[in-house]
């Protein structure tokens, strides 16, 4: 099976994503994990598992496919306004025995990577972005949803604020303008584990 998905790769099909399981640089694919599969033509997508009439009919995408089709839409647009020529897609999975946690995305930025979800529903809810969070040596995190762009500050259950930045689906392509805006504008971040405030 993986012989043939890379042959897929190759035709330039799909992208086989590894995930990693460090919530600080380097970011390493951990290749004895299972990959996502990337397929790299929205529309085949929709063809082969028969959305089209779904697509339309709905009010947020995140109800089509049980949320994979805008997870993979999300992905398109990152994929598509990166200019690195070794960009790739890259999601985290907790490296915990039983552990279901997974992050959708990992998105580098200014040293440090940002955690996307794309989800509905309330702040609270993102467990897997909890525990990112927690591990992570930095205090932002990204939702993709389908709701207006606000700014929320919110607690793990050990205790870590963080800030969560809301951004509805259609602003992915805008992604580091509004990381940039961030940064400009939040004058105080407080750095954990002692590192004062960053201004």
């Amino acid at each position: 099976m993986s012989e043939s998905l890379r042959t897929v790769e190759k035709a330039v099909l799909l992208q086989l994503v590894y995930p990693t399981t460090t919530a600080t640089l380097p970011l390493i694919p951990d290749l004895k994990k299972s990959p996502r599969l990337q397929v790299l033509d929205t529309g085949m997508l929709n063809y082969f598992v028969g959305l089209q009439k779904d697509i339309l009919e709905t009010k947020d995408l995140q109800n089509v496919y049980k949320g994979t089709m805008i997870e993979h839409l999300v992905g398109q647009e990152i994929l598509a306004f990166q200019y690195r020529a070794l960009s790739s897609l890259a999601f985290w999975v907790r490296d915990k025995k039983d552990s279901s946690a997974e992050l959708d995305y990992l998105y580098l930025f200014d040293s440090k990577l940002i955690p996307i979800e794309v989800k509905s529903g309330a702040d609270g809810r993102l467990k897997s972005l909890h525990l990112f969070m927690d591990l992570a040596a930095h205090t932002l995190a990204i939702r993709f949803y389908a709701g207006e762009l606000k700014l929320s500050e919110v607690t793990t259950p050990l205790g870590k604020k963080f800030h969560l930045l809301n951004l509805p689906y259609y602003l992915v392509s805008q992604l580091d303008t509004y990381l940039e805006w961030f940064q400009k504008n939040n004058t105080r971040i407080v750095l954990p584990f002692g590192g004062g405030d960053r201004h």
